[in-house]
């Protein structure tokens, strides 16, 4: 298994890590310890990266496509020679299993090489005019970006913030999250690596609120693009509309899963039970609230818990494990005030609903089931290792249940009937569907939210084109 590494803030190409800054310890969520110090960004060290973020860009919106590509092609090439260690090191400062890990440096590979291609595919258009005159649309690099990554996938939260601004010609500064530093170092070190220019991508670290005021109050700014709470998201939507800055954001969900009477239950089963404890449930698409039909309800429910009871809960650097700790103290703290709250409002705990050992921040996979309306966990997104298992009469009540609250990121369903996949692709109210299908996400394919699940998209053609801005030349010849 690989050291953690020294750990530093990339400012202007250099690696910073003394000169008297704060830091702050980094802690193990299987052990609870610190296995390092990471430094703070100073203001004066925000302003630089600022200060070259703007010449970063006056530099690298002139870039030619093929350089660009070629960047981003040998920093994805990087991620997969670098993926096994890299892993490791998500896996001390996360708990994720060491597998789901190196999947995750697998995929920030796989987004930078379609971001690469990305490059010669952001496309004008010429207008319909008469002789002697000349319309165009063209896109052209927004600016500087200022982006935030949070802690639950830190090395692909930090590609997503990063890849689509080079890909379309924009500097970014991007502060991964301050609980896992060294993956998301790792990622943007891979880009200059590849002979990425130095002040075209930074990273900082510090104390959130200070780090965003500083640099969302700078107009040299010109992108916000955030991952996070929707509680977090509202406040830097309010600092940007300030300056009216373009923004991106991906916040909470609650996901919704409709699983109906004609479904292949088992294959239902084997697909989602995985999924919604994948990451200890700390997954903005986990599949967390799950909308059985009568009829199947308590077959899909014995089934649930069945597989639930066979997972292997442990250190995520043993292959045999398939849930490690959860990444941080706020966690199984989390879990049981919500878990409690619900017991009390009458649900049923069918499986787990406890910590695990003394050490570390482990906690039971946990089954809910006929959870009351009332209860917090059926109106706030848990983030956790639970899953609730609810019964409804049919398709009118589980859709309206699916769009009953304010967060629409992504949402699941089951089912063998085409007609009832063309009305859940119609009314169910998120931003991504699986219809018989287990993930959301693709390079390819726009990754976003509707309702307080924010708005803009990462990954797929969106995610470049939401760093580019229109504009229209005309012209007489």
């Amino acid at each position: 298994m690989s050291e953690y590494p020294d750990l530093y803030l990339l400012i202007g190409g250099e690696k910073l890590s003394g000169g008297g800054r704060e830091a702050e310890d980094v802690l193990n969520p299987m052990t609870g310890e610190a296995i390092a110090s990471l430094p703070h960004a100073s203001a004066d060290d925000l302003d630089a990266a600022l200060e070259n973020a703007q010449k970063g860009f006056a530099e690298w919106r002139l870039a030619p496509a093929d350089k660009r590509e070629s960047v981003l092609r040998e920093a994805a090439k990087l991620l997969r020679e670098r993926a096994g260690d890299i892993a490791s090191i998500l896996t001390r400062e996360q708990g994720k299993p060491v597998a789901e890990a190196q999947g995750e440096v697998i995929y920030s590979a796989m987004l930078f090489e379609f971001y690469a291609g990305e490059c010669k595919r952001t496309y004008g258009r010429t207008l319909v005019r008469p002789a002697g005159q000349r319309s165009e649309v063209r896109y052209d690099p927004v600016g500087p970006v200022a982006a935030f990554a949070p802690w639950n996938f830190p090395a692909l939260n930090v590609a997503r913030k990063v890849g689509g601004p080079i890909a379309a010609g924009c500097s970014v500064i991007v502060k991964p999250s301050e609980e896992t530093p060294a993956a998301g170092i790792a990622v943007a070190q891979a880009l200059l690596d590849a002979g990425l220019p130095p002040d075209v991508c930074q990273v900082v670290f510090g104390v959130p609120s200070d780090v965003s005021e500083h640099l969302l109050g700078s107009p040299i700014i010109r992108k916000l693009s955030f991952t996070g709470s929707t509680k977090v998201g509202k406040h830097l939507a309010k600092l940007a509309a300030e300056d009216l800055k373009r923004t991106t954001m991906e916040l909470g969900g609650h996901a919704p899963i409709l699983v109906f009477a004609d479904s292949d239950i088992d294959r239902a089963l084997d697909t989602m039970v995985p999924n919604a404890y994948r990451n200890a449930g700390q997954v903005c698409v986990s599949p967390t609230r799950f909308l059985v039909e009568e009829p199947v309800f308590e077959r899909f429910r014995d089934g649930f818990v069945e597989r639930v009871e066979k997972m292997v809960v442990g250190d995520p650097t043993d292959s045999a494990t398939t849930m490690g700790p959860m990444a941080n103290a706020r966690g199984p703290d989390q879990m049981e005030r919500m878990i409690g709250d619900a017991k009390e409002a009458g649900a049923h705990c069918l499986t787990g609903g406890e910590r695990i050992g003394n050490q570390g921040f482990f906690y039971k996979p946990t089954v809910l089931a006929e959870v009351p309306e009332a209860a917090e966990i059926m109106q706030e997104e848990p983030f956790g290792p639970v899953a609730i298992v609810n019964r409804y009469a049919g398709e009118a009540e589980m859709i309206a249940e699916a769009n009953r609250l304010p967060y629409g990121l992504a949402a699941y369903a089951w089912t063998k009937d085409a007609a009832r996949r063309q009305r859940l692709a119609r009314d169910v109210e998120a931003g991504m569907l699986g219809i018989n299908h287990g993930s959301v996400s693709a390079a390819d394919a726009p990754f976003g939210g509707v309702k307080w699940s924010g708005y803009g998209h990462e990954d797929g053609a969106e995610g470049v084109m939401a760093c580019m801005v229109a504009k229209t030349v005309h012209e007489t010849l």
